[in-house]
């Protein structure tokens, strides 16, 4: 597939997806959602992925002219939604690889939302997160009402949904609401380091990890630990199970491989 609106790269271990329209600030149309999705489908035997905006933002949420224009604005906002960014947001929050969103500038509505499914979002100084639909009108969407509460709590999670107003780096950190805050000149080669350390791992079982957690989000105590039990049984059978047991009891560093 030939992207317009992304560029797609694999690395090593490591697959970049970077959403490509600086001069929109990386605004996200159903086209970009698509492409995002196929580049998410194509990650080979890349063991990590990297997200990130070119230019001076992440993502400074849908582009209201290619969702809204024309017709019925509130069907074409649905179908938008429902066909194109919320598979979006699931297909990042399920992938089976750990994903690092690396977030300059603004990361506001959609763009938000994209951000906080990755498992671990860092943030240069100058980035914030923002949910200002409230300042048009509209309610937010992405997931972002089931998210924030759970990361944040119920009293933040309304200051950010129902006053709109921003939340820089720096308190989002302090906050939980990303992984962490990082000088803005930093904040490439941290990320970078980031998904080159988790590359490193035992990646099958980040992944039987991150699916745990995603479930116990909504899901009962017991239920999750089932879930644990039968995630357990499948990593003991990797190789690189194997291989962290035999380098413990041999008291050196394991070569994962992730698989």
């Amino acid at each position: 597939m030939a992207y317009q609106f992304v560029r797609f790269e694999i690395t090593g271990p490591i697959a970049t997806l970077t959403l490509a329209r600086p001069d929109k600030l990386n605004a996200l149309t159903p086209d970009m959602a698509d492409e995002m999705r196929h580049a998410l489908s194509s990650t080979g035997t890349a063991r990590a992925v990297l997200i990130r905006g070119e230019g001076r933002a992440f993502c400074s949420g849908a582009d209201l002219s290619a969702i809204l224009g024309g017709g019925d604005a509130g069907e074409g906002a649905y179908r938008s939604l429902v066909d194109h960014y919320n598979p979006l947001v699931m297909d990042i929050a399920e992938h089976r690889l750990p994903i690092v969103a690396e977030v300059n500038g603004a990361a506001a509505g959609i763009g938000c939302s994209i951000a906080l499914a990755c498992d671990f979002c860092l943030a240069g100084q100058g980035a914030y997160f923002l949910q200002a639909f409230v300042n048009i009108g509209l309610v937010p969407d992405g997931g972002a009402s089931w998210i924030l509460p759970r990361l944040i709590g119920k009293a933040r999670a309304a200051e950010m949904l129902m006053l709109g107003e921003k939340v820089t780096a720096e308190p989002a950190a302090d906050w939980g609401l990303i992984h962490r805050c990082v000088e803005d000149g930093q904040l490439a080669e941290e990320a970078q380091s980031l998904a080159a350390r988790l590359a490193a791992g035992p990646t099958a079982a980040l992944g039987l990890m991150k699916a745990n957690l995603f479930s116990g989000l909504h899901h009962s105590y017991g239920t999750v630990m089932d879930a644990e039990a039968a995630a357990q049984r499948e990593a003991a059978g990797t190789h690189d199970a194997k291989e962290g047991i035999g380098a413990f009891l041999g008291k050196r560093a394991p070569q994962f491989r992730g698989e």
